[in-house]
């Protein structure tokens, strides 16, 4: 069993982030018939289902009703979102009880906002709510290194609402029970056009614990191949099994086996390569 799968429910966001490639496809997102069909072909297959690769979940009118279906189907439902329309869904996306809400706070001053107060006072509110009712939320500063000037007073303000002291841990601080906070480092996109400098090794967990599914059912490797360069087959008209087992995913599998990666995006990732952060 693959331990996740993105699937893309719309690839439209409300938001202009200075650090998100963005998508060139065509506007798109899933009506309540083709998510049963591809939930209906991940059935079985996958464990955590994240609604999320491109694009902003809180956007679709169907997000609700999608995490009860997924629910229903034996799925582990994980939202990833920047957080901005929580004040609109957010009762109706806990009464459908996802397992986590992941939450990019570093969106804001990637958008050049100004004063985050209502920002902050809109996610620890849905935060402390959700915490109660038993999801987890993740509150993520994904911006070491890069753009994080308001890290101090972004948690300064979330302080104001689960005081300090909150419980360090090895990638941020737990604030309170189900609620945590997780720090990273910015990194590149691959196809950002850089070359990964490093010894040519590479290990990846693409296609073992993860694939990604597009809003028009094409079926990627991971989560960051946001343009779909390396679309291994479609879901609404192929197996699940069929496409994994293609030559192109098979050759994909079997070079990071020997860690090789021989799809040009790939060589390219520094999420994997250079940061060795896959060890196997």
């Amino acid at each position: 069993m693959i331990a996740r799968c993105y699937l893309e429910i719309t690839n439209v966001c409300n938001l202009d982030c200075v650090f998100c490639p963005k998508t060139e496809r065509e506007k798109r997102s899933l009506s309540v018939s083709e998510f049963e069909l591809l939930t209906d072909k991940l059935r079985g297959h996958i464990r955590f289902l994240y609604f999320h690769l491109m694009g902003e979940p809180l956007l679709h009118r169907h997000l609700p009703e999608f995490v009860r279906m997924a629910r229903e189907k034996g799925f582990i439902p994980v939202l990833t979102t920047n957080g901005t329309l929580l004040d609109r869904v957010g009762e109706a996306l806990l009464e459908a009880m996802p397992h986590k809400v992941q939450i990019s706070v570093h969106s804001h001053e990637g958008n050049g906002k100004g004063a985050p107060e209502d920002y902050i006072g809109k996610l620890m509110s849905f935060s402390c709510s959700a915490a109660e009712r038993g999801t987890i939320v993740v509150l993520r500063l994904w911006n070491r290194g890069g753009l994080d000037s308001a890290n101090v007073r972004l948690l300064d303000l979330m302080a104001g609402y689960v005081p300090r002291p909150w419980t360090e841990r090895y990638d941020g601080w737990k604030m309170a029970e189900n609620i945590y906070i997780e720090y990273d480092s910015t990194f590149e996109w691959p196809d950002s056009g850089r070359e990964v400098s490093g010894d040519g090794e590479v290990f990846c967990y693409a296609l073992r614990n993860q694939i990604g599914v597009l809003a028009d059912g094409s079926v990627v490797p991971c989560c960051l191949d946001h343009e779909g360069n390396i679309v291994l087959g479609n879901l609404f008209r192929q197996s699940l099994g069929e496409i994994l087992a293609s030559s192109r995913a098979t050759a994909m599998y079997d070079g990071f086996t020997h860690h090789k990666a021989v799809e040009p995006l790939c060589q390219r990732c520094g999420y994997a390569a250079v940061t060795k952060r896959f060890r196997k």
